[in-house]
């Protein structure tokens, strides 16, 4: 009994030990932000309006982010055609192989992305991962484009890899952590968007580990700005469940009519945190600028759409699969085409 009483007491005085050594902010670090913290982040930024960007010379991330291919002039033409009009962020996908292949010339170019933002009065929600379209990328010359296939040439991160290559989990944690404490605390960056519509391409369940691991890779950083991924499929139940649970910001893709998409505010406005649709506009549906942004406006949501118009990627027609006549369209199925807009459509 005496040596059962003496080990619990070594016990306890070890735990006492190591509980004085963990920060006294370490529980708010691995927690998400409280709702008075979410609002203040909500009323400091404002009405956020812009697009997904990739610039026009580049068909997907790689393209974008890679030292060969980085068109500085392209994205500073094209990011003052946004500000033009007055849309004042962006949201941008990463890639973890550009960051692998070159880790500080990659930040590097982060930030020289961010200069000209800014320059221009955008702020940008970066993205690191990705559930959608070609699950193999390689790194250099990227593919040409497909005329009529959406997205044709844009990559997933990681893709398949994930579930093939047991030692990518740790590339991407060291990934995500680097860019992440790199940036931490820079105002230019308005939001962390973690993970981009997990479970798509068939992944399912399969993608909600690394979406656990990537919001406990955030968490640990515990970077100035809120953390996110957007929901955007009803019946991927257990995804949803842990995205509005743990983002800080409530983020939503929705490419539905207004009264469907009034129908999904209303929905996530139960979780009593900003909110900010972070994919929209599907003409053949009836989710346009003119009745959908009034709608995100009125209701104080951030309003994101699908996307800028770039010759590279042609995301202008719905599906897979070739369509005829494609570049007689004026205006494509999802995209915003920048020069026609800019004459009429200036906007503050």
């Amino acid at each position: 009994m005496k040596k059962n009483t003496f080990l619990l007491a070594v016990l306890s005085l070890l735990l006492f030990v190591a509980c004085q050594q963990i920060p006294k902010d370490q529980k708010a670090v691995l927690t998400r932000w409280d709702e008075a913290k979410a609002q203040q982040w909500s009323t400091e930024n404002g009405w956020l309006r812009g697009s997904n960007f990739n610039p026009s010379t580049a068909i997907n991330q790689l393209e974008n982010w890679q030292a060969e291919s980085f068109d500085t002039l392209t994205i500073d033409r094209e990011l003052g055609w946004a500000d033009d009009i007055g849309m004042n962020v962006m949201r941008v996908y990463l890639h973890h192989l550009a960051w692998k292949v070159d880790p500080e010339g990659f930040k590097g170019r982060m930030n020289t992305y961010l200069d000209i933002a800014h320059r221009h009065g955008i702020k940008t929600i970066f993205v690191f991962f990705d559930d959608c379209w070609n699950p193999i990328y390689q790194a250099g010359t990227q593919p040409v484009p497909k005329p009529g296939v959406h997205n044709s040439g844009w990559v997933r991160d990681p893709g398949d890899l994930l579930f093939s290559d047991t030692t990518l989990i740790t590339t991407l944690e060291s990934y995500v952590k680097d860019v992440l404490t790199s940036f931490k605390d820079d105002k230019r960056i308005a939001m962390w968007d973690l993970y981009n519509e997990p479970g798509n391409s068939g992944y399912g369940n399969r993608s909600l580990p690394l979406l656990q691991n990537v919001f406990q890779w955030g968490r640990e950083v515990n970077p100035s700005q809120p953390l996110s991924s957007a929901v955007w499929n009803l019946s991927l139940k257990e995804l949803n469940k842990f995205q509005v649970e743990n983002s800080d910001i409530i983020t939503y893709h929705n490419y539905e009519n207004p009264v469907s998409h009034q129908a999904a505010i209303d929905t996530l406005k139960r979780y009593n945190r900003p909110l900010l649709c972070s994919e929209y506009m599907a003409r053949r549906n009836n989710s346009l600028f003119t009745n959908i942004m009034p709608l995100l406006k009125v209701n104080n949501i951030g309003a994101i759409n699908w996307d800028w118009w770039t010759e590279n990627q042609i995301p202008n027609m719905p599906g897979m699969n070739p369509l005829p006549m494609v570049q007689n369209q004026p205006f494509g199925f999802m995209k915003f085409s920048i020069p026609m807009a800019l004459p009429t459509n200036r906007k503050r």
